[in-house]
C-alpha cells in the first residue's frame, strides 16, 4: 500500500520498519545485514574461492588447462583465474603433464617457493601415476613422490570439465581444512631428486 502526495508521487509505507517494496525474502529475515560465523570459516571460504595457480604446463594436459581458462569454460567463475608467473605469488600448482626426472628437481623447487598455504592438483594420468610412460626410465611414477598432492584428476588428457570438477573438489577440501595448514616436507629433497635424475641419465 502506497500513499500519494499532492503532486501525485507515491511514497512507500513502512511495514514493520521496512519499505513495502523490499523483497519478501528480506522481510522474513529477523536481522538483515547480520552474519554469524567464525573467523576460521570466513577465511577458509575466502581461500577456497581465490586460489591463484602457477603458470606451469608440462605436456598435452597443459593445452586442456589453457582451454579451461578460455571463455567457453571460464575457470575464473570459481576464483581460479589469475595464473601467476612467479611461484611466490601463487598458492596452487596444477601439474599438467609428464614429469621427467630432470623436471622433478625444478618442480620441487617451485613448490617450495610457493606461498603458504599451498595446494597441488595432479592433472592427467602422467602426473598421477606415470600414465603411458609408467615403465619408462626417465619418467617420475607419480608426482606425489615429489610433492604432496591434494586432488587427482584422471584422464589422458582430462577434459576441461574434469579439471573444473577437480577445482570444486579442492574448494571443498579447503573449506573443511583448519585455519593453519602445516606444510608437508616429508618428500625427497631437491638434491635427492637431482641424484635420481643423474642416475637415470636419460633424455627427458
Amino acid at each position: 500500500m502506497d500513499i500519494a502526495d499532492e503532486q501525485g508521487h507515491e511514497t512507500p509505507v513502512l511495514r514493520q520498519g521496512r519499505p513495502s517494496q523490499l523483497p519478501s525474502v528480506l522481510e522474513k529475515l529477523p536481522l538483515p545485514n547480520v552474519v554469524l560465523a567464525t573467523t576460521e570459516t570466513v577465511l577458509n571460504w575466502a581461500r577456497s574461492r581465490s586460489t591463484w595457480p602457477l603458470t606451469y604446463g608440462l605436456a598435452c594436459c597443459a593445452i586442456e588447462m589453457m582451454a579451461t581458462g578460455m571463455p567457453q569454460h571460464d575457470m575464473g567463475r570459481f576464483g581460479v583465474e589469475l595464473f601467476r608467473p612467479s611461484p611466490r605469488q601463487a598458492d596452487l600448482m596444477i601439474v599438467s603433464g609428464t614429469v621427467s626426472l630432470k623436471m622433478g628437481p625444478r618442480l620441487r623447487r617451485l613448490w617450495e617457493q610457493m606461498a603458504v598455504p599451498k595446494w597441488v592438483i595432479a592433472m592427467g594420468d602422467c602426473a598421477t601415476s606415470g600414465g603411458e610412460f609408467w615403465d619408462s626410465y626417465h619418467t617420475v611414477q607419480g608426482v606425489d613422490t615429489i610433492v604432496p598432492v591434494d586432488v587427482y584428476v584422471p584422464g589422458c588428457p582430462p577434459r576441461p570439465e574434469a579439471l573444473l570438477d577437480g577445482v570444486m573438489r579442492l574448494r571443498e577440501k579447503i573449506q573443511k581444512a583448519g585455519f593453519y595448514r602445516p606444510v608437508e616436507l616429508d618428500g625427497p629433497s631437491v638434491e635427492a631428486i637431482m641424484g635420481l635424475a643423474e642416475e637415470g641419465g636419460g633424455e627427458s
